[in-house]
């Protein structure tokens, strides 16, 4: 954004931004903190400290320091923020949607820096992972989407070298999580804080772990996600417990291929939604399985349990996908498929958050720098979507159609 469109936005951003301004115990920090979120929506070819320091009018030093020392509760700012999502885009539809971003990095320093799959890049690379959640309420006509948690995905080779946490901070609590258990943990802290998503959805990295369905089993919360091809699972139970192949659970690919479950329905083809590029149809068989589980033995056993497969074939491409929900037997179809293809949200908002407010432009060398990064590049992600969405909300009431009806409206770039 040019310094003339901040001026435009500043009377409302300060006005939401005032709602943390209990959470700095000094009013200069809290100064820094509404003039560091301004500063990543400004137009910087990088929006690193340097350049938000000099637009300000601060000392570079000093920008630094209040993002790895300076005190103010930014956890306190978490919740808040969440609330504030919630009091003001909580709806019944809404979906929290999680994914991994990765970042590419130079040098060492970055907390959680290491060659890693770099979606950035799309190969292994030096790079650093955020675990992100978004809410959004997926309407199709004035969508909105937050991102809501983020955390930084610290690989066993930080958690287990001393000298390097200490060098960046790591808190002395941190230990080795896994991407879905991450991700796991955030939902439950959402859902604690007052956040209620009608669904989660994500991909294949985190739902094919049974595990990562049990704990949103226990937290009460549907969800719905893809899964590998190797994924395993019973269409029915086995007749008794044994290692011959005969009882033991069958990876999806061959389940949906071969199991009179499948094999025995005809393709049911279901329309997903509307794209700029024309309608998005898919092809699709559904049955009740049985995932894998342990018994006290800590052998292999099905679920007590039955879960959702649903196996997917694009009409155009054929495509194949295969997904696994929690919900209810009397869930329609059509619904989970409607919640399994919005992860667009996601990519959407990670796209829009690294171009307008500086998401992948940190240069920090402290666990808490980072932190602190993500969550003012989030919330001035906030102001600009409300104020999109407001714009957004107002032409299409200024421009209704004869019959009252509003024109369609498809995801517009944030401006």
């Amino acid at each position: 954004m040019t310094t003339d469109e901040i001026l435009a936005l500043e009377h409302n951003a300060r006005r939401r931004l005032q709602q943390f301004a209990d959470c700095f115990k000094k009013a200069p920090v809290y100064n820094y903190f509404v003039n560091y979120s301004l500063g990543l929506l400004a137009h910087f070819d990088r929006k690193s400290i340097e350049p938000i320091a000099l637009w300000i009018g601060a000392a570079v030093r000093t920008l630094q320091l209040f993002l790895s020392h300076f005190v103010w509760d930014h956890a306190r700012i978490e919740s808040r923020f969440r609330r504030a999502v919630m009091d003001e885009y909580g709806c019944e539809n809404a979906i929290g949607v999680i994914d991994s971003s990765a970042h590419a990095k130079q040098g060492d320093k970055t907390p959680g820096v290491q060659r890693q799959w770099c979606g950035e890049s799309g190969k292994i690379d030096n790079c650093v992972v955020g675990q992100h959640l978004i809410y959004t309420n997926n309407n199709p006509q004035n969508p909105f989407s937050a991102c809501i948690a983020s955390d930084v995905y610290l690989p066993e080779s930080w958690i287990n070298d001393p000298a390097r946490r200490k060098e960046a901070h790591v808190p002395e609590s941190a230990v080795f999580r896994t991407k879905w258990q991450i991700a796991a943990d955030q939902v439950e802290a959402c859902l604690a804080d007052g956040v209620r998503f009608s669904w989660i959805t994500c991909d294949e990295e985190f739902t094919s772990v049974p595990e990562f369905i049990y704990r949103m089993d226990r937290s009460g919360q549907r969800a719905i996600g893809e899964v590998r091809a190797n994924f395993r699972c019973w269409t029915s139970r086995p007749a008794c417990r044994s290692s011959q192949a005969a009882h033991s659970s069958k990876q999806v690919d061959n389940l949906c291929r071969f199991s009179p479950a499948f094999s025995k329905q005809s393709w049911r083809r279901v329309h997903i939604k509307d794209t700029t590029r024309g309608a998005c149809v898919w092809e699709v068989k559904s049955a009740r399985v049985y995932l894998v589980t342990k018994d006290a033995e800590g052998q292999s056993c099905p679920t007590d349990r039955s879960y959702w497969l649903i196996v997917a074939r694009n009409v155009e491409t054929g495509e194949i996908k295969y997904f696994v929900s929690n919900a209810s037997e009397s869930t329609s179809l059509e619904e989970m498929l409607r919640v399994a293809f919005a992860r667009w949200h996601v990519e959407m908002w990670f796209e829009r958050a690294k171009q307008y407010c500086g998401f992948g432009a940190f240069e920090v060398r402290t666990y808490q720098s980072l932190i602190r990064h993500w969550l003012c590049s989030r919330i001035g992600m906030y102001i600009l979507c409300t104020e999109t969405a407001q714009l957004r909300e107002k032409k299409n009431g200024n421009h209704a159609r004869a019959d009252g009806s509003s024109p369609r409206a498809y995801p517009a770039t944030v401006a």
